[in-house]
Order: structure tokens, then sequence, then C-alpha cells
């Protein structure tokens, strides 16, 4: 099945220029997780706008290579303002500021690195195993989930493995870690997909009882090389949940079995149930 245009990421993710460094977009509900639009699809959004500004300054196009975001408060669905400063042309790493804005408050505050992704086999890496295609057996995430209604669905086919996630079945006891198969429903991922991709995820305090929306305070992600087509993996797990944080590290592995994309968060847990 494929996505109606409305739900195409690229289409969702487009930036619409002002001729001054700031752009509009808009949020829609297709990419939301209830009514909180995701975060991974804000970083691709705040990724578009940077990269964007630097190709109407006259530069070459380039690619993410970073993208470090501070959540100061959850935009609303609907149309938002993005500023963006580009604080350094380089040879290898470009850098640019992006705020995401919504009614006048400053919602989303991003730096982008960008500069050319690796092309080559990598020389080392340490990716972990996983079949390339999901399992038999692996559920879709296309409905409700304990965060609110996994509206993604809509634009990208997302299986989770359910060995990994205990909370599927009312297991409260399993570790916080979760393995997940994710792509597009309209064309192929790209470098912006796979930012995305790196906060796919349930919340892996789901497995240990804590359910509900929650939201993240800080995410970087690094995207590492352009994927491969096919399905992404997508691994997940918690070092530690403290209180009321939690830390998520995802790895995105593409069906060549390279590292795609890293990410890391510093989100709020839920209350224990």
């Amino acid at each position: 099945m494929s996505a109606p245009e409305s739900a195409a990421f690229g289409s969702a993710c487009a930036v619409r220029s002002l001729g001054d460094g700031t752009f509009t977009a808009d949020l829609r509900q297709e990419w939301s997780i209830g009514n909180h639009p995701h975060g991974g699809f804000l970083l691709a959004l705040l990724a578009r706008a940077a990269l964007t500004a630097v190709r109407e300054a006259g530069e070459p196009a380039i690619d993410p290579l970073v993208v470090s975001a501070e959540f100061l408060r959850p935009p609303a669905i609907g149309p938002v303002l993005l500023r963006t400063d580009v604080r350094k042309v380089g040879r290898r790493a470009t850098v640019v500021a992006v705020t995401l804005e919504q009614r006048g408050r400053s919602c989303v505050e991003a730096r982008v690195t960008a500069g050319r992704l690796p092309v080559r086999k990598p020389d080392w890496h340490d990716a972990p195993s996983a079949p390339v295609e999901p399992p038999a057996g692996t559920v879709p995430l296309d409905g409700n989930d304990l965060e609110g209604v996994f509206h993604l669905a809509q634009g990208c086919e997302v299986r989770i493995d359910p060995a990994t996630a205990g909370y599927l079945s009312g297991r409260t006891g399993d570790p916080p870690r979760l393995r997940l198969w994710a792509r597009p429903r309209n064309g192929v991922a790209d470098p912006y997909f796979a930012l995305l991709a790196g906060d796919i995820n349930p919340p892996v305090v789901f497995n240990l009882g804590r359910a509900g929306w929650a939201p993240t305070a800080q995410l970087t992600a690094l995207v590492r090389t352009r994927p491969a087509p096919g399905w992404l993996r997508v691994h997940v797990e918690s070092r530690s949940v403290h209180e009321g944080w939690f830390d998520s590290d995802a790895l995105v592995v593409d069906a060549q079995g390279r590292i795609v994309c890293q990410a890391r968060q510093l989100a709020l847990a839920p209350a224990a149930r």
C-alpha cells in the first residue's frame, strides 16, 4: 500500500522560503504520535530548512551530518516558522542554527552540521546483526500505541520484533531494548528519513511498565551514509532509567549492513503503573 501524497515523507517535510533565511512549513497529523508532532520528523524538517538556506546562499548541495536539537515546548499540528542562521561555511563542514517557532514562541532550537556523506565502505563498523527484512511474526505499528495513535503508519511501514517488546503482551520486566524495521511507503529512504528512523521506536521504558507520553528534552543524531534501498533495521536500548529521566540510543542499519544513523536522546519517562 502506498501513502497518499499528503502523507508522503518528502512532501510533508518540504519548506517554503520567504527569501530572507526564514521558511514556513506545516506540521501534519500524519507525522505525529497522538497530538504531538514526531520528534524525528521535526529533526528532518529542521535539517531540510538548514540545507535549503545553504543552497539559497549559493553554496553547493550537501547532506545533513549531525542534527542536535533542544525541545523547549511541543509544537501543535499546524503551520510553523523556521529561522535559519548560517554560522559557518567550510570545505568539510557547514554549520547552521535553526529555530522552529509557532505563535511567536520558540519550540525547538537546533544546530545542523552538514557536508558530504561518505560513499565508500566503512573502514570498520560494529553494526548489530538482524534479518534484512522483518521476519514472520513481527508486529506492525499501525494503530493505537501507549503514547497515542501512531499516525506515522500512514507514511511509513514500521514493524517491531515482539520478542523484544514485552509490553505488547502485558509484561513489565523486560529490558528497555527494542528491535524494529522501518521504510517509507512512497519512494526510498534518504538521509532525512534516516533521521526520522533514529526516533521511530516506541519509548523503551514501555518494557518497564512505564507507559504514556515520553517527551524528549534533547536529541542528537549523526547521519553516517546515504541509506541503500530497502528496509532500515533499528536497534534501540537504554543504559539508565533514573527517577524521571531515561536515555535512549538508536542504531539504524540499512539493507547493506551499514550504520546510516546513530541517535541519542534524553527524555522524561512516564510514571510506573
